[in-house]
């Protein structure tokens, strides 16, 4: 007796934003300055991508989001400043 394999998931099913695809996506986002690009790094489309954030107002995901867009513009104005994503460590005789 052969079972039949299982179904593949339905696209709605595979179709979530996990807080991996979320971090993989804001990632992206930091390193390209292009949500479409992001989105699809995390597997996702650009305008599930903005559905996201529209719902997500507000939260960490959605400031997340601008920053990362910030600290790409910042360093396309001086590429060779430090890495604006990336923190410095303090100068201890500072204080």
């Amino acid at each position: 007796m052969t079972t039949s394999p299982e179904p593949p998931p339905s696209a709605q099913a595979r179709a979530h934003w996990t807080p991996a695809r979320q971090c993989l996506f804001l990632t992206a986002l930091l390193s390209t300055g292009c949500v479409t690009k992001a989105a699809h790094a995390a597997g996702m489309s650009r305008s599930s991508a903005h559905c996201m954030r529209q719902r997500l107002s507000g939260t960490p995901f959605d400031h997340s989001w601008t920053r990362a867009l910030a600290l790409h513009a910042q360093a396309l104005a001086d590429p060779f400043a430090p890495d604006p994503s990336r923190r410095q460590p303090r100068d201890k005789a500072r204080g």
